[in-house]
């Protein structure tokens, strides 16, 4: 199997014209954005944190390391996991865009879904 190359991008500007699939991974749209804007994209809302995950970590450095062990237990759940396998594939052909309307896009669930789709695909026999 090739690399997969998956980049996290925010909604706000253009958005790279470079064949990558776009998948939006919040749960809730994002302010100010058409979905024009995105065009073409998925929306991957069952990929996202839950509401009560999401508003518990608030972004806050500290809850990081939490936020990630917790996150990862929701991955684990079927829908979620249904959504992985479809990441994986799109990444696979020519990448993927992960699209977070998150400010601190090191301190988002893409980082953790990023490395989360990389990592399985590691694990999936060539």
């Amino acid at each position: 199997m090739s690399a997969l190359r998956i980049e996290i991008v925010r909604p706000y500007g253009p958005m790279p014209d470079d064949g990558c699939a776009r998948v939006l991974v919040n749960r809730l749209w994002p302010r100010g954005v058409s979905k024009g804007t995105l065009e073409p994209f998925e929306w991957m809302k069952d990929v996202a944190p839950s509401t009560e995950l999401r508003r518990w970590y608030g972004h806050d450095p500290k809850r990081a390391d939490e936020f990630r062990s917790r996150y990862r237990k929701e991955l684990e759940l079927p829908v979620a996991r249904d959504c992985l396998v479809r990441l994986r594939a799109l990444a696979d052909q020519p990448g993927l865009l992960l699209i977070t309307a998150t400010r601190d896009v090191q301190l988002s669930e893409a980082w953790v879904l990023r490395d989360t789709v990389l990592e399985g695909a590691r694990d999936q026999p060539p």
